[in-house]
């Protein structure tokens, strides 16, 4: 009987003094620097993660770019073991209900009527991983192999901690100690499916913004680059360094340079563990290969790779160092490649020469899958044959393995985990920095990505610029020079009411902003390439300029051809309150698009809730018209506050007046009669009122405008203040909301109301997508 393949030895064959990390073959410039030999494995060796660390970093002074650097040869032994035993995990979904009919009375024998349809709360509970158990040794990749829904990708998930802990069974260790979900954040990485990469951010770009995140602010901005320029090389992208990535409305790079860039900005630090869900799909076998290619070298240079993969060709089959078959959570194979052909020989169905080994076995899982007794005999021969296989795999098994913090200490000498040093040079116990860079780095990156994205595509913002500009043009026009007679007041009103609606709703053009960026944000902030109050702060300070902007040209557009009051100081406090308003509703928008998950649902949304915010502002009926049970509505409306600060800047003057003597007629049926009988009459209403009531009598002032509009509870100043404000206060939601929401883990077994389940998501976005649902881990 065979014994099982040796892993094979992390150490290069071509040149010892390079780094495995990096391809050999890869024609650049390289500058070798010999260090002290590193002592055998017995010689006892307790420098702190600090010390290597500092270590690193003085090896790398005046390193110029496209250098490779010898940091220690990689030891013969295999330090990290990543194992994993009897992972279990299952999730409740709903059964099919059966709706409510009608029966016709003529197929009916009973005489036709409703028939009754009882809600079912019972609920089938399917098992996606049963007892899986299984190991992993740097400088190999183990690769995951079955048909859609084995569990593949939900095997994954478990060993990169994106299961919630209260729904998986079972154990997952490190070199023999429980990984905790932060120090596995820092010395791991996890590769989505789907590429979600920036369209407009060339590959050497989106590999430089990666390397600002996850690498320490200590290393110089140069060692970054030449980090980048080093991964570009190993990557195989040096001919598409200068390309943008592109989408459907711009050329870029091909299908197999994307999935290496989306491999590049997850290894940017050199992560111990590598995670990866399905890295071939969609790709020819060229780029297939060549993507495992490289995983393969990552692995060479001492990290662990995990990945799962649908169906191999022979040559990425060569690569692979171990294979787990699943099937419907089951294990029915797990070893070496080599030993597939005399695992099936056992079991009765010898492979075929010329047949590729994995197509034949997922052939022959599906068939025994549509079997009456399904897998089971497989899974059962698995099982004895991999205690048969025990005391072969005893001299592999157990190997002597150097302790989780030692291992990590090993692999920072190497120049692996630059991001991992622990704060305290001085604490061995391994205290890992949860961010790589502090708050303001984070900010002051991701405002640069931001400004970069913006800058590639000016229509984003020259389409909302337009909108804008055509809008106050449309407005000046109208209402051009207005009056203030009684008629000019109700078309200030009017205009105002408009003004402001219009500024909010503008603003629901940034609602595909946060949508496009949503998955890529979930996937850096899954393993703590930055905090997510970064985010919301930078996002929120680069919004300001193009606020700015747009509320100074709608001022400028609209200010004087209305002829609004107040003059310079009227016009900038009307500027101002434009500004607050465009503030409010970019946060509004903003928030709203951390909620909704869909463009179009987003716009039905917020234009929806926008009319509601018209409707009770008080200009369609005033406050003290409005029932009381809508009044709370009133006073959480966005449009009411610099509606009535625009009122009061105009109309707040005891002395203006807008409607004297005769005028008060104008806005009734008597509008139309002579001057002369208005003058009649105004001298009756003097008799009756005991006051002299003449053509030129001031009967209305701003002040009884602003009266009668039920304005007279807030200031403008304040009403700008809380316009403001509730800017801050859906920023903070909009927080809140990246907090409790876009947590990048599979939600546990979720059970309804009334004992009802609800229905888990199927794996057809990333990890995070489905806790939009509100089933929090």
């Amino acid at each position: 009987m065979a014994r099982p393949e040796a892993p094979p030895s992390t150490t290069t064959t071509n040149d010892s003094n390079h780094l495995p990390f990096f391809d050999h073959t890869t024609p650049i410039n390289m500058e070798l620097r010999d260090l002290k030999p590193k002592p055998k494995a017995h010689t006892k060796i307790n420098p702190s993660l600090g010390e290597l660390l500092k270590r690193v970093e003085d090896s790398q002074t005046n390193t110029p770019n496209h250098q490779i650097l010898e940091l220690g040869s990689v030891p013969q032994s295999y330090p990290f073991v990543l194992s994993f035993h009897n992972l279990t995990y299952s999730v409740k979904v709903r059964r099919k209900l059966t709706l409510p009919f009608t029966r016709s009375a003529e197929n009916d024998p009973s005489g036709g009527g409703d028939i009754e349809v009882s809600l079912s709360r019972n609920h089938n509970t399917k098992i996606l991983l049963n007892g899986i158990s299984g190991e992993a040794r740097e400088g190999e990749i183990m690769g995951v192999l079955g048909a859609s829904g084995s569990g593949k990708s939900t095997l994954i998930d478990a060993l990169a901690d994106r299961i919630s802990k209260e729904s998986l069974k079972g154990l997952v260790s490190l070199n023999g100690e429980v990984l905790e979900s932060r120090l596995l954040k820092v010395i791991s990485a996890y590769v989505m499916q789907d590429d979600l990469l920036f369209p407009m951010l060339t590959v050497e770009e989106t590999l430089m913004f990666s390397a600002e995140f996850r690498l320490p602010r200590s290393l110089s901005k140069s060692k970054k680059r030449a980090r980048v320029q080093a991964l570009i090389d190993q990557l195989g992208l040096r001919n598409a360094a200068k390309t943008v990535i592109g989408d459907e409305g711009h050329r870029g790079v091909s299908g197999g340079e994307r999935r290496r860039v989306s491999i590049g900005i997850d290894i940017i630090h050199d992560p111990i563990v590598l995670f990866l869900d399905e890295p071939t799909s969609g790709l020819d076998s060229t780029s297939a290969f060549m993507v495992v290619k490289v995983l393969k070298r990552i692995a060479q240079s001492g990290s662990i790779v995990v990945m799962s993969i649908h169906q191999p060709s022979y040559r990425i089959l060569s690569l692979l160092d171990r294979l787990i078959f699943l099937s419907h959570g089951q294990t029915v194979y797990s070893g070496s490649p080599a030993n597939v052909p005399l695992f099936f020989a056992e079991f009765g169905h010898p492979i075929p020469e010329n047949e590729n080994r994995t197509e034949f076995a997922l052939d022959l899982i599906r068939e025994l899958e549509e079997t009456p007794g399904g897998t089971k005999s497989l899974v059962e021969f698995n099982d004895s044959w991999q205690a048969t296989k025990t005391n072969d795999n005893l001299s592999i098994t157990t190997r002597p393995k150097l302790s989780l913090k030692d291992a990590i200490s090993a692999s920072i000498s190497r120049g692996k985990l630059v991001s991992g040093a622990p704060k305290d040079p001085n604490n061995t116990t391994g205290s890992f920095p949860t961010f790589a860079n502090p708050f303001w780095m984070e900010m002051v990156v991701i405002s640069n990505r931001s400004v970069t994205n913006s800058r590639r595509m000016p229509e984003l913002f020259g389409i909302r610029l337009g909108a804008v500009l055509v809008t106050g043009i449309i407005l000046a026009t109208m209402f051009w020079k207005l009056d203030n007679s009684p008629k000019g007041v109700q078309e200030r009103l009017g205009f105002f009411a408009f003004a402001m609606s219009t500024t909010f709703y503008t603003c629901a053009e940034a609602i595909p902003v946060f949508l496009q960026e949503r998955y890529i944000f979930m996937r850096e902030t899954a393993y703590n390439a930055y905090r997510r109050s970064s985010y919301v702060l930078a996002h929120s300070l680069i919004s300001i300029p193009s606020l700015v902007f747009l509320s100074l040209t709608f001022a400028a557009t609209t200010f004087w051809a209305v002829g609004l009051a107040g003059g310079l100081s009227g016009f900038f406090f009307f500027f101002f309150t434009i500004f607050a308003a465009f503030w409010a509703g970019s946060s509004f928008v903003t928030f709203l698009s951390g909620v909704v998950t869909h463009v179009m649902l987003g716009y039905t949304v917020v234009v929806a809730i926008l009319a509601y915010f018209l409707l009770f502002s008080g200009f369609f009926i005033s406050r003290d018209r409005i029932p009381p049970y809508w009044l709370w509505f009133h006073y959480i409306s966005l449009v009411k506050y610099p509606y009535e600060a625009v009122l009061q800047n105009e109309f707040d003057d005891p002395i203006k007046c807008f409607v004297r003597g005769v005028q008060l007629f104008d806005q009734s049926p008597l509008g139309a009669v002579p001057v002369s009988l208005k003058g009649e009459l105004l001298k009756s209403m003097s008799k009756t009122l005991g006051m002299n009531i003449t053509g030129s009598t001031c009967v209305t002032t701003g002040t009884d405008i602003l009266t009668q509009q039920g304005i007279t509870d807030i200031s403008k100043w304040n009403c700008l203040w809380i316009t403001i404000a509730w800017g801050f206060f859906f920023r903070i939601l909009f927080y809140f909301t990246l907090l409790l929401g876009s947590k990048n883990k599979r939600p546990g077994t979720a059970v309804g109301a009334h004992g009802l389940s609800v229905q888990v998501w199927a794996r057809s976005r990333p990890a995070g997508y489905r806790n939009v649902q509100g089933a929090r881990p």
